[in-house]
C-alpha cells in the first residue's frame, strides 16, 4: 500500500499550502486540485463551531461564489488561541490559499479580480492584525493599570 501512495504523490498535483494568522491562532490552509471538499481540522466547514461565527469562516466562499471553490479542495488545520481568533485565522487562511492557488496555477487577471473583491470587503482576509497581547508589569494588576495608591 505504501508503495502506490508514494507513487502517487510522484505525479505532482496542483496545490499550494497558506497559513492565517489571528493573535496566537495559528490556521494552515492545504489548497490542492480537487472536487470541492472544504474542510476544517477534518470536519466539514458547515460544522464549525461557535455557531455564530460560522458565516465569517464561510465569507470568501460566500463573496467570491462556490464556481471559483469548484475546482480545489481546501483542507484546513488550526491550533492555538481561542474560538475567535481561531475563526479569522481559518478566514484568513483559506482567502490567502485561494489567492496564492490562482495566482500559481490559474492566470494573473483571475486573481487580481478575486483579490479586489476580498479586499474591497474586509482587509482582514488577506493581511494578518499585527496586535498581540501587552505583556503584564508589576506594580499593577495588568499591562498599563497601576495599584492604586492611598495616603492613610
Amino acid at each position: 500500500p505504501m508503495a502506490t501512495k508514494a507513487k502517487e504523490e510522484k505525479k505532482a498535483v496542483p496545490a499550494v499550502q497558506v497559513f492565517g494568522r489571528k493573535r496566537t491562532a495559528v490556521a494552515v490552509a492545504h489548497i490542492k486540485k480537487g472536487r470541492g471538499l472544504l474542510r476544517v481540522n477534518g470536519s466539514p466547514i458547515h460544522l464549525v463551531e461557535p455557531m455564530g461565527l460560522r458565516t465569517k469562516v464561510m465569507e470568501p466562499v460566500l463573496l467570491l461564489g462556490l464556481d471559483r471553490f469548484a475546482g480545489v479542495d481546501v483542507r484546513v488545520r488550526v491550533t492555538g488561541g481561542g474560538y475567535s481568533s481561531q475563526i479569522y485565522a481559518i478566514r484568513q487562511a483559506i482567502a490567502k490559499g485561494i489567492v496564492a492557488y490562482y495566482q500559481k496555477y490559474v492566470d494573473e487577471s483571475s486573481k487580481n479580480e478575486i483579490k479586489s473583491i476580498l479586499l474591497q470587503y474586509d482587509r482582514a482576509l488577506l493581511v494578518a492584525d499585527p496586535r498581540r497581547c501587552e505583556p503584564k508589569k508589576f506594580g499593577g494588576p495588568s499591562a498599563r493599570a497601576r495599584y492604586q495608591k492611598s495616603y492613610r
